[in-house]
């Protein structure tokens, strides 16, 4: 990929990360990454789903049809459309989800969770939720958590509407 002049951020105006913001920086990442990892072995080797079955599953129960739009499920999950269709045709295959037609309007499909898709979640959960308490809520106090989530929401807020991050700078 190449860059125009004009793109490219001049290296003498970066604000470049203070030590203190690189060493959080870094410990934010480092938590992310072995706390999927961790989330991701417990649910493979306990339930034989992997985490991305497991996001698909949980959109699907969350709402009371349990079936949603090619689309709006990409959306949701923050997939590409490739990724998704390449994943729902092995969830089809494993009897986790159907594909349905839309009938009302003829385009587009329903991606709809099956029974065997409910009971895979259903035994899942109960010890992911265990252990995202575990790794994530046990070792914060209600001080703590009322902070994360407040600062989880304000650099949401900050990513809402911007595809590109570097076009405000």
């Amino acid at each position: 990929m190449t860059t125009s002049p004009e793109t490219t951020p001049d290296p003498a105006e970066t604000r470049w990360l203070s030590p203190e913001e690189q060493r959080v920086w870094r410990s934010f990442l480092r938590m992310q990454k072995e706390l999927d990892a961790q989330l991701s072995r417990q649910m493979q080797t306990e339930s034989e789903l992997s985490m991305a079955d497991f996001s698909v599953l949980v959109v699907l129960t969350d709402v009371p049809e349990g079936q949603a739009r090619v689309l709006e499920l990409a959306r949701e999950l923050q997939w590409e459309k490739s990724r998704l269709s390449h994943h729902l045709t092995r969830m089809v295959k494993r009897d986790l989800i159907a594909r349905a037609e839309c009938e009302s309007d003829g385009r587009g499909s329903y991606v709809v969770i099956t029974d065997a898709g409910r009971q895979a979640i259903r035994s899942a959960a109960p010890r992911h939720v265990e252990l995202v308490r575990k790794l994530f809520f046990d070792p914060l106090g209600p001080e703590q958590l009322a902070h994360l989530g407040e600062i989880s929401g304000r650099i949401l807020g900050a990513m809402e509407g911007c595809p590109d991050a570097l076009s405000d700078s």
